[in-house]
């Protein structure tokens, strides 16, 4: 198509190579019978933590901000994040990481990773869970447009690397499918697509399609795919915010059920995919506002 905040770790037990861990923090002493006992002090009292109203964390990240256009669906993004503070869970966010013409991590890349980790630190100033973003590597596009696995897979290790270091999460859109096909949970009665999206496609085709066949026989092929990855998105994700360097015009590609977050990539103003900008372009003033469309994604 076209996966934070992070609580303190908790304290953990160090092993020694033989006998039992020692426990940080805890003192040993003698029992009257001359055995050892663990002296643990008294309790530490649990902290009471009061969250905030949904629509306060809902507010920290729906801003012009990081926002290119209003969501069309605000309840449903209202509910997304009022479930998630109900449970104290991270606010959960996905999105498509797509590959472009480079192999490798490059500035374009930790610049977008770092203004996601951006709205992540925003939510989590008025909300301590925070939030949680989980990169979907579309590894089928990539595939349909020509890319080499393995240059694929050399892509997408460097940007889950980078992601993983500012606490987000990954995984392949080619697995996400294969559960959901084998769960039966991909309903193939799609809605119709619009010429005007048709059309997109269709150019962006003519830009980045390097696969099998014409450009216009890949963006018949890309649109296809979408139809069923989506649905596989929706099946894994159910409880997410979909987020999208894409405008609402492709609504249609995206997960029917899951409140769409339309969102800047590398800063305010700019909606450029990182993957298709040449390597030390993010910090230049010379990106173009709107994003290509949506086949390399």
């Amino acid at each position: 198509m076209l996966a934070t905040g992070a609580n303190a770790p908790a304290a953990t037990t160090r092993a020694r190579p033989y006998g039992r861990p020692v426990v940080p923090g805890n003192s040993f002493r003698r029992s009257a019978d001359g055995h050892a006992t663990i002296h643990a002090g008294r309790p530490a009292p649990l902290r009471q933590y009061k969250a905030p109203a949904p629509d306060k964390v809902l507010q920290a990240f729906n801003t012009w901000a990081f926002k290119r256009e209003q969501p069309d669906t605000p309840q449903a993004m209202l509910q997304a994040v009022a479930e998630a503070v109900h449970g104290m869970r991270p606010v959960p966010f996905v999105l498509y990481w797509g590959k472009g013409p480079r192999r490798s991590l490059a500035e374009p890349d930790t610049a977008c990773l770092d203004y996601l980790a951006s709205l992540a630190a925003r939510v989590g100033q008025v909300y301590e869970p925070g939030a949680a973003f989980k990169l979907i590597f579309t590894d089928t596009h990539a595939a349909l447009n020509g890319h080499a696995p393995d240059a694929m897979g050399d892509y997408f290790a460097a940007v889950e690397g980078a992601a993983r270091a500012r606490g987000f999460d990954g995984c392949w859109l080619g697995e996400l499918v294969f559960a959901a096909e084998a769960a039966g949970a991909i309903d193939l009665d799609d809605e119709p697509v619009s010429e005007k999206v048709l059309a997109k496609l269709g150019a962006c085709a003519a830009k980045w399609f390097r696969g099998e066949g014409t450009p216009e026989e890949g963006a018949a092929r890309y649109l296809q795919m979408n139809m069923i990855e989506k649905r596989a998105v929706q099946f894994a994700f159910p409880r997410s915010i979909f987020v999208t360097f894409n405008g609402s015009d492709y609504r249609c590609l995206f997960p029917e059920c899951m409140p769409i977050f339309y969102m800047y990539s590398l800063r305010r103003g700019t909606a450029v995919k990182p993957w298709f900008l040449p390597a030390a372009q993010a910090s230049s003033g010379e990106l173009p506002a709107v994003p290509a469309p949506a086949l390399a994604e």
